[in-house]
Protein backbone atom coordinates (compact mmCIF):
# COMPACT_ATOMS: atom_id res chain seq x y z
CA UNK A 1 0.00 0.00 0.00
CA UNK A 2 1.38 3.56 -1.06
CA UNK A 3 0.46 5.15 1.98
CA UNK A 4 2.16 2.48 4.25
CA UNK A 5 5.35 2.59 2.40
CA UNK A 6 5.10 6.29 2.53
CA UNK A 7 4.24 6.83 5.94
CA UNK A 8 7.73 4.60 6.47
CA UNK A 9 9.65 6.67 4.38
CA UNK A 10 8.41 9.96 6.31
CA UNK A 11 9.12 8.62 9.46
CA UNK A 12 12.56 8.19 8.97
CA UNK A 13 13.41 12.25 8.83
CA UNK A 14 11.12 13.18 11.43
CA UNK A 15 12.41 15.26 14.20
CA UNK A 16 12.48 14.14 17.36
CA UNK A 17 10.01 16.39 18.69
CA UNK A 18 7.69 15.01 16.24
CA UNK A 19 5.66 11.65 16.78
CA UNK A 20 5.51 9.08 13.72
CA UNK A 21 1.40 9.10 14.71
CA UNK A 22 1.62 12.55 13.79
CA UNK A 23 1.58 11.46 10.13
CA UNK A 24 -1.92 12.23 9.12
CA UNK A 25 -2.67 12.17 5.32
CA UNK A 26 -3.39 16.27 5.45
CA UNK A 27 -0.18 16.23 7.16
CA UNK A 28 2.38 19.03 5.60
CA UNK A 29 5.79 17.75 5.80
CA UNK A 30 7.40 21.02 6.50
CA UNK A 31 4.79 23.43 8.44
CA UNK A 32 2.89 19.67 10.42
CA UNK A 33 5.97 17.30 10.55
CA UNK A 34 9.05 19.36 11.18
CA UNK A 35 10.76 18.00 7.89
CA UNK A 36 13.60 20.76 6.92
CA UNK A 37 14.34 21.10 3.45
CA UNK A 38 17.19 18.65 3.02
CA UNK A 39 15.17 15.96 4.44
CA UNK A 40 12.54 16.69 1.82
CA UNK A 41 14.92 16.20 -0.62
CA UNK A 42 16.14 13.32 0.90
CA UNK A 43 12.66 11.57 1.04
CA UNK A 44 12.05 12.31 -2.52
CA UNK A 45 15.09 10.17 -2.83
CA UNK A 46 13.87 7.48 -0.97
CA UNK A 47 10.02 7.14 -2.30
CA UNK A 48 12.23 7.09 -6.02
CA UNK A 49 13.53 4.00 -5.11
CA UNK A 50 10.91 2.53 -3.20
CA UNK A 51 7.76 2.71 -5.76
CA UNK A 52 10.58 2.79 -8.96
CA UNK A 53 9.41 6.35 -10.12
CA UNK A 54 11.43 9.69 -11.18
CA UNK A 55 10.37 12.99 -9.80
CA UNK A 56 10.97 15.85 -11.04
CA UNK A 57 10.95 19.59 -10.12
CA UNK A 58 7.29 20.08 -10.35
CA UNK A 59 6.40 17.10 -8.16
CA UNK A 60 8.96 18.29 -5.67
CA UNK A 61 6.88 21.81 -5.82
CA UNK A 62 3.86 20.40 -5.51
CA UNK A 63 4.74 17.47 -2.87
CA UNK A 64 3.42 19.78 0.18
CA UNK A 65 1.23 17.16 2.26
CA UNK A 66 1.29 13.37 2.63
CA UNK A 67 -1.98 13.17 0.61
CA UNK A 68 0.24 15.33 -2.15
CA UNK A 69 2.71 12.62 -2.02
CA UNK A 70 0.12 9.43 -2.22
CA UNK A 71 -1.84 11.21 -5.43
CA UNK A 72 1.95 11.98 -7.09
CA UNK A 73 3.40 8.41 -6.41
CA UNK A 74 -0.41 6.70 -7.92
CA UNK A 75 0.17 8.87 -11.15
CA UNK A 76 3.56 7.73 -11.63
CA UNK A 77 2.76 4.15 -10.77
CA UNK A 78 -0.27 3.79 -12.59
CA UNK A 79 1.25 6.23 -15.82
CA UNK A 80 4.93 5.40 -16.05
CA UNK A 81 6.39 7.82 -18.37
Amino acid sequence: MIQEKLYNIVKVYLPQDVAPDAIEPTSHLMNDLNINSAHLVDIALDVEDEFDIMLNEEDMENMQTVNDAITIIQAKTNNPK
